[in-house]
């Protein structure tokens, strides 16, 4: 199993993360977004075998692509660097995935998940995001725009993840769907930051996921070369 975690400056968030990544797990690969701070040496510090994946790109999904498509497991995990994701839940994933999923999706809103950060804007948001993607496309997810997820490393040319900001979560749960992937949902809590700024921005990535989604709706979906 692979964790990817994308990274730009949270050196004070990493030594919370990595502490609540399971020993068991066979690669840790930093995507780090041109961080000017620590985040490259505390890593290795807490973590010797990790591999640091450097993007230049800007934005999450770019970083997640980069770092899904560097990784080498066989089952692939994506975990935020901020501190607000438990690596203690790894382990659900991965049974998931093991049970016969192919795309798990973590979600604050299923039956015993929960979330200390969300405000009543952003849930507000998320709920709308998910009736329109139920809609459009038949997904009853619980949650659109949580990115804690796992995927099997076969399928993930089937996610075909081509956008570069925050509304990549949500379209991977839209790709999921239409590739017709066996897709499970994993109750999680999500937490504070507990360092730094969040650069998430509700009104502004909201409307950029909501053109997103349309932009989906209307173009053909195709699988990308595996």
């Amino acid at each position: 199993m692979s964790v990817v975690i994308p990274t730009l400056n949270e050196a004070g968030n990493l030594p919370y993360v990595l502490n609540t990544i399971p020993s068991w797990v066979d690669e840790v690969i930093l995507v780090d977004g041109r961080s000017s701070d620590d985040s490259e040496r505390i890593a290795k510090t807490l973590w010797p075998d990790v591999r640091v994946v450097h993007e230049t790109r800007r934005g999450k999904g770019a970083a997640l692509r980069a770092g899904l498509t560097a990784a080498k497991g066989d089952l692939l995990v994506a975990i935020d660097a901020d501190g607000s994701m438990d690596g203690a839940m790894i382990p659900r994933f991965r049974d998931a995935l093991l049970e016969g999923a192919d795309y798990v999706k973590g979600s604050r809103f299923a039956d015993g998940a929960g979330s200390a950060d969300i405000t009543p804007l952003r849930r507000f948001g998320d709920a709308g995001i998910c009736f329109l993607i139920r809609v459009l496309f038949g997904a009853r997810y619980t949650d659109a725009t949580y990115g804690f997820f796992a995927v099997r490393a076969d399928r993930l040319a089937w996610l075909n993840i081509d956008s570069d900001g925050f509304e990549v979560e949500t379209l991977i749960g839209i790709r999921a769907r239409r590739g017709r992937l066996r897709i499970a949902e994993v109750a999680c809590y999500e937490t504070h930051r507990i360092h730094g700024t969040s650069r998430l921005h509700a009104l502004r990535d909201g409307l950029r996921i909501f053109r997103t989604i349309v932009r989906e709706r209307l173009r053909p979906y195709r699988i990308a070369d595996a």
